[in-house]
């Protein structure tokens, strides 16, 4: 039971960090509650296929594909722009975690068994990612960074631009990179995942720039 309600707690924490994070770098109003039940719906999930079942993978895609589902529906984001920002943000996020997950390594903390989140050094790395993360949105939102050519309305015409297709291309290697780490944690190759995952990022901050300096490109209906 303990274990259960750990895993909750510093699940929800995670997940409320990748909304504060995506909200902030897209200047997209903050709504605690709903990011909060969102987090407490993903954990659930993630806690019966990654625990229970150690079914890694699939609680990767599940969550991938919770968090679309949240942006589009609870949070009433554009369809398309949500696919958009569930990439962005689990791209970014999972910088910070592998980050954190090379230190960990490095000084002998961390194996593939924690991956499986139900242990010390699991949560202390998922507090320093969520940590890491709310305050990287907090400093976007008070220096007033980020991009606001994400429209916060669900209904809309979208002229879709060589940049659109871009960016809704560097979601597709998403899941499969995710999965990758795991599987490559304890092989050479690993410090490839976030040399892929930097690239990644900064094509999407360049594609996001460029399109947040082009012009609203958004028609309500």
């Amino acid at each position: 039971m303990l274990d259960f309600v750990l895993y909750m707690f510093f699940s929800g924490l995670e997940t409320f960090a990748m909304f504060f994070l995506a909200f902030s770098l897209f200047k997209i109003d903050i709504y605690p509650k709903e990011m909060i039940f969102a987090g407490f719906i993903m954990a659930f999930f993630s806690y019966v296929i990654r625990v229970n079942y150690e079914w890694v993978e699939l609680d990767i895609i599940i969550q991938y594909a919770l968090m679309f589902c949240f942006f589009w529906l609870l949070f009433r984001i554009h369809l398309f722009y949500s696919a958009i920002l569930t990439g962005m943000t689990y791209q970014a996020y999972t910088f910070i975690q592998i980050v954190f997950i090379s230190l960990f390594k490095n000084i002998g903390i961390f194996s593939t068994h924690n991956f499986f989140g139900v242990d010390i050094n699991a949560y202390i790395m998922q507090v320093l990612s969520a940590a890491s993360a709310i305050l990287i949105g907090c400093y976007i939102g008070r220096r007033r960074k980020g991009f606001d050519f994400i429209p916060d309305k669900p209904n809309g015409l979208i002229k879709v631009t060589k940049r659109e297709i871009l960016l809704f291309i560097l979601n597709l290697p998403t899941a499969a990179i995710l999965i990758s780490i795991k599987h490559l944690f304890n092989s050479t190759y690993f410090l490839t995942v976030p040399l892929i995952y930097g690239f990644l990022l900064f094509c999407y901050i360049y594609l996001s720039y460029t399109k947040d300096r082009s012009g609203n490109e958004y028609t309500k209906l």
